[in-house]
């Protein structure tokens, strides 16, 4: 996508970005806080949720959140302390990145192994519908909000051996839909971005092959991050947007 934001896009927002400690999280927390927001930085691994925070400190960005959390073994107690947390602090939110995934293991369909199944299931399909539901109140009492979803190719149209994969972003992608019409005549808009190949850790392991020279970097797809997250996209609601549109 071709779209120069502003520098204060996102300026006094504040914005919660799950999976924020590498890859395309990271890279959006720091592009949002670089455009003004307060970033809430969700992740499981402490260490990486501090080096983001450090980054986004030394750019002069404002200072960020940190929320330490297992999405595989989170309940959903666990999500509504969480926005009870938010609420106290910041008293709403106006963007939020559900951003982290897992891959799980690329396989024949007959070879799927139900333990791996379930627990992409658990992570990309049941854990975002957990932390979404506490967190709508919080994106309603925003002037202007936003959620948007981490959908794929494969969540579009099947391919061979990616199974539990891309079964879970057909379901994303459902949930995108569901709740972008249940929210249409409201203050939350509802989308979803296909990154597309991007160089990253999961892709690497995805495509052990591949040459990530010849990819993207995160930084590159961030356009559309930005314009999907600020105001501009007021009006675009329940679409599954390519970063890389063929």
């Amino acid at each position: 996508m071709d779209y120069q934001a502003a520098n204060d896009l996102l300026k006094d927002r504040v914005i919660l970005v799950t999976g924020a400690g590498d890859g395309i999280g990271r890279q959006a927390a720091l592009t949002y806080a670089s455009h003004g927001a307060v970033v809430i930085l969700l992740g499981k691994t402490v260490s990486k949720l501090e080096q983001t925070y450090d980054l986004i400190v030394a750019a002069n960005g404002p200072e960020p959140a940190i929320v330490p959390l297992d999405m595989q073994g989170a309940t959903e107690q666990h999500y509504i302390d969480m926005a009870t947390t938010i609420e106290e602090q910041f008293g709403r939110l106006d963007g939020v990145l559900l951003n982290a995934g897992m891959l799980g293991v690329l396989s024949p369909f007959e070879q799927i192994d139900l333990a791996s199944w379930e627990t992409v299931m658990k992570v990309n399909v049941t854990a975002q519908m957990m932390m979404t539901k506490p967190l709508l109140s919080l994106l309603r009492k925003a002037d202007d909000a936003a959620l948007i979803f981490t959908s794929s190719g494969v969540g579009k149209k099947g391919r061979a051996y990616w199974g539990s994969y891309a079964v879970s972003k057909f379901a994303t992608e459902g949930m995108m839909q569901i709740l972008a019409d249940e929210l249409s005549n409201t203050n939350v808009r509802v989308n979803a971005i296909n990154p597309g190949a991007t160089r990253t850790s999961m892709r690497s392991t995805a495509y052990p092959g591949e040459d990530a020279n010849k990819l993207k970097t995160p930084a590159e797809i961030m356009p559309t991050y930005l314009y999907l997250m600020g105001p501009d996209s007021q009006d675009v609601r329940g679409q599954s947007v390519d970063a890389q549109p063929k």
